[in-house]
């Protein structure tokens, strides 16, 4: 069960992301998710900072696909101004989503990766199909009741799975 919360990378930001490590993985589709893993979870837009880094990901090669667990209205604002490819309600982790994101990029499990948040979504769901995951640091801010609660639970089982997670691994390492 651990090996299917374990990232293959684990990393503070999106912004601290080296892409030419996830190229290194022939990664050239990422789904990314949005509250707390781009913006802050009460914040409808993403900082100029963030916007800029989205859209440089297509300049230098990689596909991407929002996948957001939140409402339609959520995601349709927050991408009003960056106009990629999103999908709401993504009911993470089933891996549903995961299929539909992978569809619109044109990508497939061996070169698509997942960068979100949280272990029992992103992480769980990307490792259930065997995708390159990415966790990153939850941007500090308001969350949904419910996250606060299951933020204590991954506190705990994040501390057992990286602490043998030194580092990162390759896809070659999955397999």
């Amino acid at each position: 069960m651990m090996k299917l919360l374990t990232p293959d990378l684990h990393v503070d930001s999106v912004l601290d992301l080296d892409l030419e490590k996830v190229k290194a993985n022939n990664i050239k589709g990422l789904i990314i998710d949005i509250d707390n893993t781009l913006v802050s979870w009460e914040l409808k837009y993403a900082s100029e900072k963030t916007k800029e880094w989205l859209l440089n990901l297509e300049k230098t090669g990689f596909k991407v696909c929002l996948v957001s667990n939140n409402t339609e209205d959520r995601v349709v604002t927050f991408n009003e101004e960056l106009k990629l490819p999103a999908i709401h309600r993504a009911a993470k982790p089933r891996i549903g989503a995961f299929k539909k994101a992978m569809e619109i990029m044109g990508t497939e499990v061996t070169n698509t990766a997942i960068i979100g948040d949280q272990i029992f979504t992103d992480v769980l769901g990307g490792n259930r199909m065997n995708i390159f995951t990415i966790l990153v640091v939850p941007i500090a801010g308001k969350e949904f009741w419910w996250t606060t609660f299951v933020r204590k639970v991954e506190r705990h089982v994040l501390r057992v799975v990286l602490k043998d997670h030194k580092g990162e691994k390759t896809n070659a390492n999955r397999r």
